[in-house]
């Protein structure tokens, strides 16, 4: 059963990696959203005080944001394939769009839960009104008290302020959340157009017909499943001939016993078979023939960033 778990497990991350980037998008902006409440009700508590104010409602803000997207960069798959990339081989193989599109792939990735906790901020208003209720002019109220300032308009998102203020608290709060919501709902647009604007041009830049697109999609599935499936299996192959070696016996289960008898390991792969499989790829053909993925040319034994008279590099990444 626990098997059986862990192997559904692995199939739903890889399909949600490699196959629909939308639905994994998607999953990630509701999980954000879910955090976001938690952290308004648990942990936003304005500190009322002038000065304070701005800081912490931007830090409320920002912040998170910011970690957020750190750890969408450190997930990306995309990341440490460039990493390597640039360990290896360097990025003077890619031309300046393929190197834009590559970085942009990974900050787009990247930014997708950072936008999200950003727009709900800016919806709910808390952390807006926080920041900025010190920064209002008392004279734009009319028939404010005359002798309060900073001081006092800072402490309106709390309850600690004069009394003969109160009247004036829900206009304040009012006031703040509609700039508050109109910058949500207008990041909210640019975010669309930009998406929008992106995927015309992703496919109208296409070097793929939308069947070939869907087979590369299909394959890179398929290829990714079956190897670390493979390289698994081989692994625990491999750990087993050692331990046993080292023993004289080694403890395997059920399946474990089977899998060993099934399949021989006999050797591990070079490092250099390791080097010419990692890395970015973007689409290549070689004389009209597709080649999907750097384990793809390496198993038609091609090497090289020029495979010949007829072949073709094109800025499209394999996302």
């Amino acid at each position: 059963m626990a098997a059986l778990i862990a192997e559904n497990f692995r199939f739903l991350s890889l399909f949600f990696k490699s196959k629909d980037v939308m639905i994994f998008n998607g999953l990630v902006a509701l999980g954000t959203v879910g955090s976001q409440e938690l952290f308004s009700v648990v942990a936003f508590h304005c500190p009322c005080s002038p000065a304070r104010n701005y800081i912490y409602g931007l830090a409320a803000i920002g912040v998170p944001a910011l970690a957020l997207f750190v750890l969408g960069v450190i997930w990306n798959h995309h990341t440490w394939n460039l990493v390597a990339e640039c360990h290896k081989r360097g990025t003077k193989n890619f031309s300046a769009a393929a190197n834009f599109l590559i970085f942009g792939s990974v900050m787009g990735r990247a930014a997708v839960a950072p936008i999200t906790w950003s727009v709900i901020s800016l919806l709910r208003g808390e952390a807006y009104v926080c920041a900025l209720s010190e920064f209002i002019d008392p004279t734009s109220l009319n028939n404010f008290p005359s002798g309060y300032g900073a001081d006092t308009m800072a402490k309106f998102p709390c309850e600690d302020f004069p009394k003969n203020v109160t009247g004036f608290k829900d206009e304040v709060i009012r006031r703040l959340k509609y700039e508050s919501q109109l910058f949500g709902w207008m990041l909210i647009g640019v975010v669309a157009v930009l998406v929008f604007i992106t995927k015309c041009l992703k496919h109208c830049c296409s070097p793929l017909s939308y069947r070939q697109e869907a087979y590369w999609d299909q394959y890179r599935c398929n290829e990714t499943r079956l190897f670390q499936r493979t390289a698994e299996v081989h692994a625990k192959i491999m750990a087993a001939t050692n331990v046993k070696n080292f023993f004289g016996f080694v403890y395997l289960d059920k399946e474990e016993a089977e899998e060993m008898e099934k399949f021989v390991v006999t050797s591990v792969q070079p490092r250099q078979q390791w080097d010419a499989i990692t890395g970015v790829y973007i689409y290549r053909e070689n004389n009209g023939f597709p080649l999907y993925s750097r384990l793809h040319k390496w198993a038609k034994r091609l090497t090289g960033n020029s495979l010949g008279p007829d072949s073709q590099e094109t800025a499209f990444l394999a996302t």
